[in-house]
């Protein structure tokens, strides 16, 4: 990579790592993550393969509680790095880079996770910090205490960013071609599953008995061939649109004169 992309690469993996806190304009997201960094080393179409795919993974992942979710900042941007500079070999297929990249992902998210518990850790001195500032009605301090822990948060993605990006190209693809093709096949087939593993996790988060037939007529409509993506998500868009009108209409007391505010809900239980 050359140097102007190798300094917007870490620009937005520090944009990443902050957001991984703020959770404000979502540059921490695979899917927005990679796109950023595809398109500032050139290789836009597969940064969004890569995105598109990791997304998957990580819409199963959030705190809960004290329980903190791997880090989907450093994976993504991670990956993404690595997915560049095997591509940048020149002799490394698109499909093998980002499938060994999504094998990484995971392992480089609990990375992060110890990333981010260090980090919060430096930022409980800082705390006590703003409490004097704030007694003294030092508001300035207060502000840059705070945007120190905040930077910190993107220093910890941005470090191992510029790490990456100096690893020789050749390297990373001499690593990639010198995999025997069951390994390959393996990674590919790992990373498909761990995504299936992430979207069933988020089924299992909001399946409930009135949303279940969305899911079943989602899955019918996915498997008509003739049937684009942006067709999909209209289908998808026009029934929640009806949801939330009959649902409306229900609690209006309209037609139906009772309920519990679900018609869907109501029918099924009829069931």
């Amino acid at each position: 990579m050359n140097p102007i992309s190798i300094l917007l690469v870490i620009l937005v993996a520090f944009l990443a790592g902050m957001e991984g806190i703020l959770d404000e304009f979502q540059f921490h997201q695979p899917l927005v993550a990679c796109t950023l960094i595809g398109l500032v080393t050139g290789h836009p179409a597969e940064g969004i393969m890569l995105g598109g795919s990791l997304q998957m993974i990580a819409l199963g992942w959030a705190n809960v509680g004290a329980a903190v979710a791997p880090d989907a900042a450093l994976a993504s941007v991670a990956s993404a790095i690595i997915m560049v500079l095997g591509l940048s070999g020149g002799n490394t297929d698109a499909q093998t880079a980002i499938s060994t990249s999504i094998a990484l992902a995971v392992p480089l998210s609990v990375a992060g996770l110890f990333l981010t518990m260090l980090c919060r850790t430096i930022a409980i001195p800082i705390v006590h910090f703003m409490d004097a500032a704030a007694e003294d009605a030092n508001f300035r301090g207060v502000e840059i205490w705070q945007l120190l822990a905040i930077g910190l948060q993107g220093v910890r993605i941005a470090v191992p960013a510029a790490l990456l990006c100096f690893i020789p190209a050749d390297a990373v693809t001499a690593m990639l071609q010198a995999m025997p093709d069951w390994l390959a096949g393996g990674m590919a087939v790992g990373g498909g599953m761990v995504a299936a593993v992430g979207y069933a996790m988020v089924i299992n988060m909001m399946a409930t008995a009135e949303v279940w037939p969305f899911f079943v007529l989602g899955f019918v409509l996915a498997a008509l061939g003739d049937l684009t993506l942006i067709a999909l998500g209209a289908i998808g868009v026009a029934l929640a649109l009806i949801y939330i009108g009959l649902k409306d209409l229900a609690k209006q007391g309209g037609g139906a004169g009772g309920g519990s505010g679900d018609p869907l809900g109501d029918i099924l239980n009829d069931y």
